[in-house]
């Protein structure tokens, strides 16, 4: 079951628990995953008396573009967009945002360039904003080799791969990126049905590659990305969070973050947990909620 609400851009499916009048919470999923990501985290703050909003990103599920036009563009900045009109949408003035990966970015996106839209911020993996003029600078063969699905993604096979393959690869780099975590097959099938979104691979190719600087943007976001371009500061208060299994961001990626903070800051490591924390340890996501509204 899930709601759908309009923006200018898109048709957003989303799953609402909790009291109406409850404190907001926004949880954002990551790539190649969907809402089932922070389903024991959103029933433990919907308990809490928390409106608990999560959301399927663009791509993914139900969510659908409303113009066959629009640009099927996975960049930071639209993600961002995407999240604030999201919110507009639902007369939200303001939240608690939480997320990773491609959702982590977002969350971190917004509480940048719209800080008083967000009371708190729980990004798991730290600050995520991509720094796109320095991404042809080479990380370790180590990190390089973690990310050997985006350079297959840069390649017209890795497109088609996508196209034909977008389970078995989703089911792999589960396994690599929380080595730790037994998923079964029932798990993961509840999830990928969400791949199955007609724009899931054009999203997910454009945004592989454009924060490479190797594909257009969509040119209605530009203007943020060139604020984005700056690394901005976020000043909200914030907790995040890092498995120290992950298997595509290594815990010491995160470690040198706090100078992107302004306001509150505190990291956390989480033992045994991988890429998939909200998953693996949904605890540690709810106590950081709850410790930003305390």
């Amino acid at each position: 079951m899930h709601k759908t609400i309009r923006t200018p851009v898109l048709e957003i499916a989303y799953q609402e628990s909790g009291p109406a009048d409850g404190v907001p919470v926004i949880l954002l999923h990551g790539w190649p995953s969907d809402p089932h990501d922070f389903d024991d985290v959103a029933m433990a703050l919907a308990t809490d008396g928390c409106r608990v909003l999560v959301p399927w990103l663009r791509g993914y599920g139900p969510t659908r573009f409303l113009n066959p036009a629009t640009p099927r563009s996975g960049q930071q900045a639209a993600l961002g967009a995407d999240v604030r009109d999201f919110m507009d949408a639902l007369g939200i003035g303001q939240a608690v945002l939480g997320g990773y990966d491609w959702g982590g970015r977002a969350a971190c996106v917004v509480a940048a360039l719209w800080p008083e839209r967000v009371r708190a911020l729980v990004p798991i993996n730290g600050y995520a904003i991509q720094n796109i003029a320095a991404s042809g600078r080479p990380a370790s063969a180590a990190q390089e080799h973690r990310y050997w699905y985006q350079w297959y993604f840069h390649t017209e096979r890795g497109r088609n791969g996508l196209a034909k393959n977008r389970r078995d690869i989703a089911r792999l780099l589960w396994r690599l990126w929380s080595p730790n975590w037994r998923f079964d097959d029932a798990t993961f099938d509840a999830t990928a049905v969400s791949f199955d979104n007609s724009d899931f691979v054009d999203v997910t190719i454009q945004s592989y590659r454009h924060r490479y600087g190797n594909a257009p943007g969509d040119p209605m976001v530009e203007p943020l990305e060139r604020r984005l371009a700056a690394q901005p500061s976020i000043a909200v208060p914030t907790i995040v969070l890092h498995g120290e299994a992950d298997g595509v961001g290594p815990v010491a990626g995160s470690a040198g973050h706090a100078r992107h903070f302004t306001a509150r800051y505190e990291r956390r490591v989480v033992p045994v947990a991988g890429h998939f924390l909200s998953r693996e340890a949904p605890e540690t996501v709810v106590r950081a909620v709850r410790d930003l509204l305390a």
